[in-house]
């Protein structure tokens, strides 16, 4: 159990290292998009877990993956609105 979850946490990381990567200009703060992505992916892997049963390593590790996905993907800003408004005057 320990080492699947050092499994999902090194995924969430490198999911977010992936996504921090490509898509540094439509992201908040690295620290955040980091720990988003570690997050994500324990949190999928304990209900994929709860939800599978314990001797299933490789559902896990998939659902641990497309949590930290999702939650990485709702941490995008749209391209079009990079810009600051100004403070009106």
């Amino acid at each position: 159990m320990i080492l699947e979850a050092l499994a999902s946490a090194m995924l969430g990381v490198a999911l977010a290292w992936a996504a921090d990567r490509r898509f540094s200009h439509r992201l908040p703060n690295r620290a955040f998009v980091f720990a988003t992505g570690i997050a994500g992916a324990l949190f999928g892997d304990f209900i994929t877990h709860s939800a599978v049963g314990p001797d299933s390593l490789l559902p896990s590790l998939l659902g641990a993956a497309v949590v930290s996905t999702a939650s990485l993907s709702l941490l995008l800003r749209p391209a079009g609105r990079l810009r600051r408004r100004s403070a009106p005057a």
